[in-house]
């Protein structure tokens, strides 16, 4: 497999502190989206050069709670303690394009994919991989296990003009995507299975594990985290 990157995950208590974060740094505020009820999500997006888009992605609190755990850890103590402390760059979704077949490629591969669910919001349709029980995506071997954010979701688009084609795309883009991880050597073991490895350098540190992505602005290079 070879993908691409699709988008960056930018997870927050709100759509406004969200928003604001992203306006704060890179100079320009995430807009348009819309809600995914069977998530019980909402966000906003900003469209970057190279066919790549960030989302600003929250719980809706208007929605009603969904049947299933909500996607990208959202309903997870872990990610409920990290919010508190205010938005952040949690996660990166990888693109998978024909002749490659998502759903194809999950049947094959069970133990490695999380199961590739049918969404929609508006006119866009896709399908992504999420875990059942709504983690981030791990990769798993002897035993041990890492993602945290940094192994990325799958994700396909099954119309022609996804956020990454019809976004309006502004003054910025995405130089550099990277991590550090306690169990980086596994995680590149992942994602060279993926496919992946060329998007995203990941090295070794002790501590919790870290993303960051460089984004060219007209105000010079910005660090998202």
């Amino acid at each position: 497999m070879k993908l691409a990157i699709d988008h960056l995950v930018i997870a927050a208590p709100d759509l406004a502190s969200g928003t604001g974060y992203v306006a704060g740094l890179l100079g320009i505020a995430p807009s348009g989206g819309g809600a995914h009820p069977r998530m019980g999500t909402h966000n906003r997006v900003l469209g970057l050069a190279g066919g790549i888009y960030l989302e600003v992605i929250s719980i809706d609190p208007n929605a009603e709670a969904p049947a299933r755990p909500r996607w990208f850890g959202l309903d997870q103590p872990a990610m409920r303690a990290r919010l508190e402390q205010g938005p952040f760059l949690a996660h990166w979704a990888a693109r998978v394009e024909a002749p490659l077949d998502l759903t194809r490629m999950q049947a094959e591969h069970p133990e490695r994919l999380a199961p590739a669910i049918p969404m929609s919001r508006g006119d866009l349709r896709w399908r992504l991989t999420v875990p059942e029980d709504g983690s981030l995506p791990a990769w798993r071997e002897a035993g041990h296990a890492a993602g945290d954010g940094l192994l990325p979701t799958l994700i396909q688009w099954d119309v022609p003009d996804s956020p990454g084609v019809s976004l309006a795309r502004q003054d910025l883009a995405l130089v550099q995507l990277s991590g550090s991880h306690p169990q980086a050597g596994l995680l590149r073991q992942g994602l060279a299975w993926l496919g992946a490895d060329h998007l995203i350098h990941v090295e070794q540190a002790d501590g919790p594990p870290r993303l960051s992505a460089r984004i060219e602005t007209a105000q010079g290079v910005k660090i998202l985290t």
